[in-house]
C-alpha cells in the first residue's frame, strides 16, 4: 500500500487535538494543539544535527500540509 507523506489524525481521548502523521523518514506525529513531536524513529548522537534542520523543515511542511487541507473542507 501506498500512503500519502502526511496524514491528519484526531482521536476521542484528546477532543482538541490535531495531529498530523509525517509517513516517511523520519516518521513522527505532530500534535498541532501543543506543538509537540513524538519521533517513531531511534536516532544516534550523530544525526542529532542534522534531524534538528530536517526536523523544522518537515514541521513546516506539515503545517502547511494541515493548512491546506483546512481549505479544501472550507471550500
Amino acid at each position: 500500500m501506498e500512503l500519502p507523506k502526511f496524514l491528519l489524525a484526531d482521536n476521542t481521548d484528546f477532543p482538541t487535538a490535531v495531529f498530523i502523521v509525517h509517513t516517511e523518514f523520519p516518521r513522527f506525529v505532530l500534535n498541532l494543539e501543543n506543538d509537540e513531536v513524538e519521533w517513531l524513529e531511534e536516532f544516534s548522537q550523530e544525526d542529532q544535527g542534522e534531524l534538528e534542520t530536517e526536523a523544522a523543515r518537515l514541521i513546516e511542511e506539515a503545517t502547511a500540509f494541515y493548512d491546506r487541507e483546512v481549505s479544501r473542507y472550507d471550500a
